[in-house]
C-alpha cells in the first residue's frame, strides 16, 4: 500500500447502546474535542468548568483510563458522530455508590441524546456494577440539567447551598439521585436490548 493511500478509519467498539445514542470507551486522542465542548459558555457557566490546557486535559484522560473508580465514554450517534462525554464517577463498590456526568456539544442539545445516554449508563452502574446509588449534581437554575435528569429517572434529594463558585457569584447545587430498586421499575429497553 503506498504511503498516500488512505487508512481506513478506525471503528470505535460501542458497548453500551440507548434507542438513540452509544457509548464508545474515551480516548486520549478525544481531548481536543471534549476540550472544544468544555470551552461552550454555556457548558462552562452550567457546569462550572472551563476548557484549561489540552495538554493538561489529555493527561487527565490518560488517567482516567487507567483509573478503576470510573468508567468515561464519548457519546456516539448512529453515524458515529461525537456528541457528547458521560461518565460514571467516584465508583465505590463497597458501598455500591457512583455520580454521574454528562456534557452534550452544543449541536446535540435538545433532541433527547442526553436522556438516552444516562439511561445507557444507569445500565451499566445498575445492570452490570454492583451499584446501589448514582447521584448527580448541578446548578438550580440549570433547567434544561434538571429536566433531562429528572427524565432519566433521577430525584431530587435537596439542595447545597451555595455550593458553587462561577464568574463572581456563588449558585446552588441541586443533588439528585437514581437508586437501584427506581432503575428496576423502569419500563423502558435496556442498553442490552438495543441492536
Amino acid at each position: 500500500m503506498s504511503e498516500d493511500a488512505e487508512q481506513p478509519e478506525t471503528v470505535r467498539t460501542r458497548p453500551w447502546r440507548g434507542r438513540t445514542v452509544s457509548l464508545t470507551p474515551i480516548e486520549p486522542d478525544d481531548a481536543e474535542l471534549v476540550q472544544h465542548w468544555r470551552a461552550d459558555p454555556v457548558a462552562a457557566h452550567e457546569i462550572g468548568i472551563w476548557p484549561g490546557s489540552l495538554h493538561e486535559l489529555r493527561e487527565r484522560i490518560e488517567r482516567w483510563t487507567d483509573d478503576r473508580s470510573r468508567d468515561d465514554f464519548l457519546v456516539l450517534l448512529p453515524d458515529g458522530t461525537p456528541a457528547g462525554h458521560v461518565a460514571l464517577f467516584d465508583e465505590d463498590i463497597a458501598d455500591g455508590t457512583a455520580a454521574a456526568y454528562l456534557l452534550l456539544a452544543p449541536e446535540h442539545r435538545g433532541r433527547g441524546h442526553a436522556v438516552d445516554a444516562l439511561a445507557a449508563l444507569t445500565d451499566l452502574a445498575f445492570g452490570e456494577l454492583p451499584m446501589q446509588r448514582v447521584e448527580a449534581v448541578t446548578h438550580t437554575d440549570n433547567d434544561a440539567a434538571l429536566a433531562v435528569l429528572a427524565a432519566a429517572g433521577f430525584v431530587q434529594e435537596g439542595v447545597r447551598r451555595s455550593a458553587c463558585l462561577h464568574r463572581g457569584r456563588r449558585y446552588d447545587s441541586a443533588l439528585l439521585s437514581l437508586l437501584r430498586e427506581e432503575w428496576e421499575a423502569q419500563t423502558r429497553p435496556r442498553s442490552w436490548e438495543h441492536v
